[in-house]
């Protein structure tokens, strides 16, 4: 029942997407800057929802009777849906900003003001009461589903749903951040990707989600100074 490889298979589609959206981030039409998104935050986010999904496949398992397939793909498409709401907003931003002006060739901020802006707001919100939450119950899919259980496969979609709800309280700042590292690095997308499904493990993430925070406020800072320096 687990799609395996599907981080492989979506990251693949993603450098096609950032190869067929041309050389500069404002000739992609919007739906192609969708798309690109799109495939960008599923192969991003695929490796953080490895472990809601294999503890839906082995709660599965042990009730086969009370458990589809069908109930896992509702689960995937539900926490997918809220993901491609991002990747619209994410796209939109893009092509207005690419419209003024305001983004490089490869997708980069011009304004050093705004990157800073950028990188103490994703900073802070590491620190956030919401961001906890979210952590909290992206770090214990078991414990998501022994208390929200929803029976059949309307019940799996509405729990996809709420888990990619969290999901996204988790990871939209530092998504957000692909304006400042770049919207078509592939450097970025990994590493983002690393820290991102690092921060969810139940053990050690605890251990980085501070940490990682006063770093981007220390880059917020050194970039301020940058632009004022200028």
């Amino acid at each position: 029942m687990f799609p395996d490889g599907l981080s492989g298979g979506l990251l693949s589609l993603t450098i096609d997407a950032i190869c067929f959206a041309g050389p500069k981030p404002g000739d992609a039409p919007p739906i192609v800057l969708v798309g690109m998104w799109s495939l960008m935050a599923l192969a991003m986010m695929a490796p953080t929802a490895t472990p809601m999904l294999r503890t839906y496949s082995n709660l599965a398992a042990g009730n086969p009777g009370r458990i589809s397939s069908e109930g896992f793909w509702a689960l995937l498409i539900g926490f997918c849906l809220v993901w491609l709401g991002f990747a619209i907003l994410a796209a939109a931003a893009q092509w207005a900003l690419a419209r003024v002006g305001a983004l490089s060739v490869g997708g980069l901020l011009r304004s050093n003001w705004l990157a800073a802006a950028l990188l103490a707001a994703a900073g802070l919100y590491q620190f956030s009461a919401l961001k906890a939450a979210c952590l909290s119950r992206c770090r214990s899919p078991l414990a998501f589903f022994l208390s929200n259980w929803k029976a059949g496969t309307t019940g799996a979609l509405r729990m996809g749903l709420r888990q990619g709800v969290d999901c996204l309280g988790c990871c939209w700042a530092l998504m957000a951040l692909a304006f400042v590292g770049g919207t078509m690095n592939l450097v970025w997308m990994g590493a983002a990707m690393v820290l991102m499904t690092i921060e969810k493990l139940p053990t050690f993430g605890r251990y980085v989600t501070a940490p990682l925070g006063a770093a981007l406020v220390a880059s917020a800072a050194v970039v301020a100074w940058r632009a004022a320096t200028v």
